[in-house]
């Protein structure tokens, strides 16, 4: 498997990068693993989320902070500075375990959860929800996929020194929420872990056998999306 450690100078770069390495794995016929953390808050929407209950438009433009949305489904959540990211693209000719999204599910986070555990030193981290991973009744990582053809795009985030406060003020409260929630808001179920995060993605890299760094990355195509789509209001807060 590739590995890539790179992050890019924009949130609009960063998110177009997920969507342009899907591509390249399809083209490639190879998987790949990304880790990467913005310097920046921005606000990231689902594919299909709601910006008009989703997100507190007025608060994020005081802030300034930045709206926008990415290929993948899942909830709409804050980025930034100590929420680590990483992003697989596996290929589900060569894994049973992707032949669901469900499976997909569990398949996947129960590796990434062994590398929190080992990274942390975390005893008690567990999938809850729909896609995740906590530890006691609280969520530290949020997870989606998008799926083509052959490959899967999965990626999610790791709270290890995230402004928590910044959720309650940049989003809305969600129209649907795991039952595990019990109705919280941000701030009672949210929370960062301790770990370093040098650590934390070496292990993911580990979990994954991620070996081969990744030289010759989508750079192109990423430049193309991130110009376009990814800067398109009308696609970023139509829905």
């Amino acid at each position: 498997m590739y590995l890539l450690d790179l992050t890019l100078e924009t949130p609009e770069q960063n998110l177009a990068l997920e969507e342009a390495l899907l591509g390249w794995a399809e083209e490639h016929e190879s998987e790949c693993l990304r880790l990467w953390e913005s310097p920046r808050h921005f606000v990231v929407l689902g594919a299909g989320s709601p910006c008009r209950t989703d997100v507190n438009a007025v608060a994020c433009d005081l802030l300034g902070v930045p709206v926008l949305r990415r290929c993948s489904g899942g909830g709409t959540v804050v980025q930034g500075p100590g929420c680590l990211n990483y992003t697989l693209v596996l290929d589900r000719q060569t894994r049973p375990e992707l032949e669901s999204i469900a499976g997909t599910n569990q398949f996947v986070l129960g590796l990434i959860g062994a590398a929190v555990r080992r990274a942390a030193q975390l005893e008690g981290v567990a999938i809850q929800g729909i896609s995740d991973l906590t530890t006691g009744p609280l969520k530290f990582s949020g997870n989606a996929q998008r799926r083509r053809r052959r490959f899967v795009l999965f990626h999610g985030t790791v709270l290890h020194g995230f402004d928590l406060g910044l959720i309650s003020e940049c989003l809305g409260t969600p129209e649907k929420m795991p039952d595990y929630r019990e109705a919280r808001e941000h701030g009672g179920f949210v929370t960062n872990i301790s770990v370093d995060a040098d650590q934390l993605k070496r292990e993911i890299a580990r979990e994954w056998r991620a070996e081969h760094p990744m030289i010759d990355w989508p750079a192109e195509k990423m430049r193309e999306l991130a110009a376009g789509r990814y800067c398109d209001q009308g696609w970023i807060r139509g829905i």
